[in-house]
């Protein structure tokens, strides 16, 4: 039997088995039990409040066993009396019904309904959505705009939860029209919903309106916001707001300590979380805004991930990253009242509990949360093969010997619960781990096939151009046999998503919003070695006018990272490849230089892999043992400027190519050779703040060249 009250002190059982509780903390619950093993047992779940009860709830489904027997048992660590609240007010996450999210747009609201429901069972306390951004339709939608706006606000009201929308302004607010218009839909939003909590406007991304502009315009938002829901308040995001900007910004709160702001939210490309929270008034809360649904050119990217997999699983794949964002929530949340998490669909689901769960209990180890996520939502252990998926993106993936036992583990997981086939999370880790292994096999198979082509290439000095490139090309053009079926089975159970939970990793089969937006279903056979890029400096080849050209490109090409005896390379970004580049890992607060992989041409560029990936700038990279005699030259590759200096002495190119692919060269100075150590380091340009982060500057190789 169980029991629930949300009346202090009035909770009753037979003989007084039942307590009275009293706790006083908001949203916090008592879970107890009484009676014995053997005897009926009765469970008190009692709060001081209606949310509560409900995380109360929540807790104890986290705890139950169910047999196939339907037998229903409680784990051993339910027998000890738990009293808990929440460490953080706010404790949410971004479910933005629009085309651009790579599943819930295809959902309906019965489907919101049980997982918003179901993310409350961790604490969850709000929901925020996107109610206006990207105007974009599908025939595929089973929900009008409106109906998921009010939609989801329903469901917080019924679940008593905390709604919030993010609404950025994408014209120029000086646009008189284009701003009474977008202040209109708000007051038609606002009077429709039933609970309507925060409006969150982010500086920038998307946005590029100054603070004079912004402040009169929340001010005008936040009347309209308190006419129907008075208790409603305006955020603000500083995302790319410079240094002058975020002043002003401090000074209007300082100076006219608005009563309509709930207070300032800290995003990706947002100043310094510390520094936020410095400056703002205790008055005020401050929200994180962390990017959980993306692995690269994002806030908080995979650290040094294998470009294998950054080429195929790409920027929204299933990614369950425990360990590393448990660790990142622990060290930002202490600056913030709580967070709501940017996540354009359900691939991060297990990175939506992990916050969810430490802004609750920030010491609650990560092996308790997968084994509570596994209880509820599989009744299977699974949280060591969990944990494993995680591994598979740690270190080169050619060496990563790890990701087939992964494989081994999920399959024996996946013979013994057929129960579970038709279960969305089920399925989603079971892909990730054929396509890892699927991915490490190809890689391992291709990265060798360039290797022997390589070698074939540089029998052109005893044989024509036309017969080592035809060779080569027969090399690269070997495939990978499939022989355990991986590949029909990473289809079967994309296929099986898309019917379970509207998962899109297709464009052209699951109508997915575009390549970028989870699509990595259609990257599965995305060559992971440098063949396109080879077959178009082939046909350059084949263009020149003389055989002595022809061998000189292809000796290039054929010895581009085997420069040879006492000389170097490194590809810069690459995990497997820079063994002299200093590494360090990022997390939320200290900041080391990692590889940016980069999304060119869709997805499908042809530029060689190393000029795919870059940094901006390494640490540092480190030669030991030079010889002090030799003449040494650096070249490098990258993208326009380089300020390179060695062992701390600027030194200027002889040969400046800006271009990607061009090289840059530097003669090393004597001097600096005499401690047999050379230590490589760049300076960041000071003039290219006025450029979009893509187009400044970056290096992707490097060569040290014994002359």
């Amino acid at each position: 039997a169980i029991m629930i009250s949300s009346q202090p002190g009035a909770i009753e059982g037979p003989e007084d088995r039942i307590r009275d509780y009293e706790l006083g903390l908001p949203e916090g619950y008592r879970i107890y039990w009484t009676g014995g093993f053997t005897d009926p047992t009765i469970t008190g779940i009692a709060a001081q409040d209606r949310r509560g009860l409900l995380f109360g709830v929540g807790h104890y489904l986290r705890m139950l066993l169910i047999t196939k027997q339907t037998y229903v048992y409680l784990t051993n660590s339910i027998f000890e009396e738990v009293q808990t609240a929440p460490a953080y007010p706010i404790r949410g996450h971004q479910l933005g019904f629009r085309y651009r999210a790579n599943s819930w747009d295809y959902w309906s609201l019965d489907q919101f309904d049980q997982y918003i429901r179901e993310l409350t069972f961790f604490g969850v306390n709000s929901i925020e959505n996107i109610p206006f951004q990207d105007e974009r339709t599908s025939d595929l939608m089973k929900l009008t705009r409106d109906e998921a706006n009010v939609g989801m606000s329903r469901i917080c009201e019924k679940y008593g939860l905390d709604y919030w929308i993010w609404t950025p302004a994408e014209f120029h607010l000086t646009d008189k029209e284009q701003r009474a218009e977008l202040l209109a839909k708000h007051e038609a939003l606002f009077k429709a919903c039933p609970v309507m909590t925060g409006v969150m406007f982010p500086g920038g991304d998307p946005g590029e309106n100054p603070p004079d502009l912004v402040l009169p315009y929340l001010e005008d938002l936040a009347a309209i916001l308190r006419k129907h829901h008075p208790d409603g308040k305006v955020w603000l995001s500083l995302q790319w707001f410079n240094d002058e900007q975020q002043e002003e910004v401090y000074a209007y709160i300082e100076n006219e300590s608005p009563e309509w702001l709930g207070g300032l939210v800290a995003g990706p490309s947002s100043p310094p979380i510390q520094e936020v929270r410095n400056r703002l008034s205790d008055t005020y809360q401050f929200r994180l805004y962390p990017d959980i649904t993306h692995n690269k050119l994002c806030q908080f990217p995979v650290p040094w991930w294998d470009q294998a997999f950054a080429l195929t699983l790409g920027r929204e794949a299933i990614n369950p990253r425990p360990v590393q964002y448990a660790e990142i929530a622990n060290r930002v949340l202490p600056y913030s009242d709580g967070f709501i998490s940017y996540s354009d669909g359900v691939h991060d689901d297990v990175n939506k509990v992990v916050w969810s769960a430490r802004s609750w209990d920030p010491e609650m180890p990560v092996e308790e949360i997968l084994d509570q996520y596994c209880r509820v939502f599989f009744q299977a252990k699974a949280t060591t093969p969990l944990l494993a998926l995680e591994n598979n993106w740690h270190g080169p993936v050619a060496l990563n010997a790890g990701i087939e036992l992964t494989l081994d583990a999920w399959q024996e997981l996946e013979a013994a619960h057929p129960e579970l086939n038709t279960n969305w999370r089920w399925q989603m880790n079971l892909l990730r781990a054929y396509f890892d292994c699927w991915t490490r096999r190809r890689a391992s198979f291709e990265l060798e096939a360039e290797r022997d082509a390589m070698e074939r290439l540089r029998i052109v000095e005893d044989k024509d151009a036309e017969v080592a490139i035809s060779s080569a090309v027969s090399r690269l053009d070997s495939k990978l046999h499939d022989a355990d079926g991986l590949v029909d089975r990473i289809h079967a159970l994309c296929d099986a998503l898309y019917e379970s939970i509207q998962l899109q990793t297709s464009i052209p089969k699951h109508g997915a919003s575009g390549a970028e937006r989870g699509a990595f279903l259609d990257f599965i056979d995305l060559p992971l070695n440098n063949k396109w890029w080879l077959e178009n400096e082939f046909e350059k080849v084949r263009a020149m006018d003389s055989e002595e050209e022809k061998v000189a490109r292809l000796l290039t090409i054929a010895n581009w990272e085997t420069p040879g005896p006492g000389s170097f390379y490194d590809d810069i970004g690459n995990v497997a490849q820079s063994p002299r580049v200093i590494k360090g890992v990022s997390n939320s607060l200290e900041r080391h230089p990692g590889p940016t992989h980069w999304w060119m041409d869709n997805g499908r560029s042809r530029a060689r892999l190393s000029h795919q990936v870059s940094m901006d700038w390494p640490e540092a990279v480190v030669y030991d043992g030079v010889d002090r005699d030799a003449d040494y030259v650096i070249r490098t590759t990258g993208y326009g400027k380089g300020l390179l200096r060695v062992d701390g002495e600027r030194v200027e190119p002889y040969l400046d190519g800006i271009e990607l692919g061009e090289f840059k060269e530097f003669h090393v100075p004597k001097a600096a050779q005499a401690d047999r150590k050379l230590i490589i380091t760049w300076d960041t340009p000071t003039d290219e703040s006025h450029l979009n982060w893509r187009q400044q500057s970056r290096v992707c190789e490097i060569w040290l060249l014994k002359q």
